[in-house]
């Protein structure tokens, strides 16, 4: 199907995801297949980000989260590791005035705090000036991984237990969530890897419990409207029960 017949399906299908997560993957095989450096391909993925923030807000996706760099990212070579934190500041300044412009409000999950201090600062100018706005929520995950948070989340617990503000009694998985960075957020309905690797690579486990798996092919910088819609469309097919059966 083409793009329009794939939006319009998706329209009349309804059951929209609330929160899509996306680990971005592939980056590096679709520089490598073209015989051009890593950085090529980040920069292409950049574009892909473009393509997908509007493809998300034009059919009224709340919230977007996008694996940007895990806390395992720092092993790379240290060249890549500067590289793309210069990305990062670089695309951040480009793109807040057109994010603010589409009523995107700009947010950050992970150990925000030990980023570069340039790409700190300009990210913080973009969440600032868009946190009034009510369209498409992204939230970039930046030095993020999912065992750390659970760890975060389990030494803020035991700290207000040692000061007598929670008890064990209440501790459960619902209050719990309420430790994690994604606090504010739904959990995701759709995840989605591209590349074709079947590996969630320590990205919100705790949050992806009963999220809808969609894995394709596609190098992220491939990655565009068509593949996005196809999988939404292939969401919106599936019946989710939640652990329950249906009768």
């Amino acid at each position: 199907m083409q793009v329009e017949e794939l939006k319009e399906k998706i329209s009349t299908t309804g059951n929209l995801p609330q929160h899509i997560a996306i680990i971005m993957d592939g980056n590096g095989r679709w520089a490598k297949k073209r015989g051009l450096p890593r950085r090529a391909g980040h920069r292409e993925g950049v574009r892909a980000v473009r393509r997908v923030v509007e493809a998300a807000g034009e059919i009224g996706i709340k919230y977007l989260t996008l694996y940007v760099f895990s806390s395992e990212n720092w092993r790379r070579p240290k060249e890549e590791v500067g590289f793309l934190m210069r990305l990062l500041e670089e695309t951040a300044r480009k793109e807040i005035v057109d994010l603010n412009k589409n009523n995107v409000r700009l947010t950050t999950i992970g150990r925000f705090e030990e980023l570069p201090e340039a790409a700190k600062r300009v990210l913080k100018e973009g969440i600032d000036l868009t946190s009034g706005n009510s369209g498409l929520t992204l939230i970039l995950a930046l030095n993020y991984g999912s065992r750390i948070e659970i760890t975060d989340g389990v030494k803020r617990i035991v700290q207000e237990v040692k000061e007598g503000k929670l008890a064990i009694d209440e501790i459960g998985p619902r209050l719990f969530s309420d430790y994690l960075y994604t606090a504010p957020y739904p959990d995701p309905d759709l995840l989605i890897r591209t590349s074709g690797e079947l590996r969630i690579s320590n990205f919100l486990l705790w949050q992806i419990a009963y999220a809808e798996l969609y894995i394709t092919q596609t190098l992220w910088p491939d990655f565009a409207k068509k593949e996005l819609f196809e999988s939404i469309l292939s969401y919106q097919e599936r019946e989710r029960r939640f652990g329950a059966v249906n009768q």
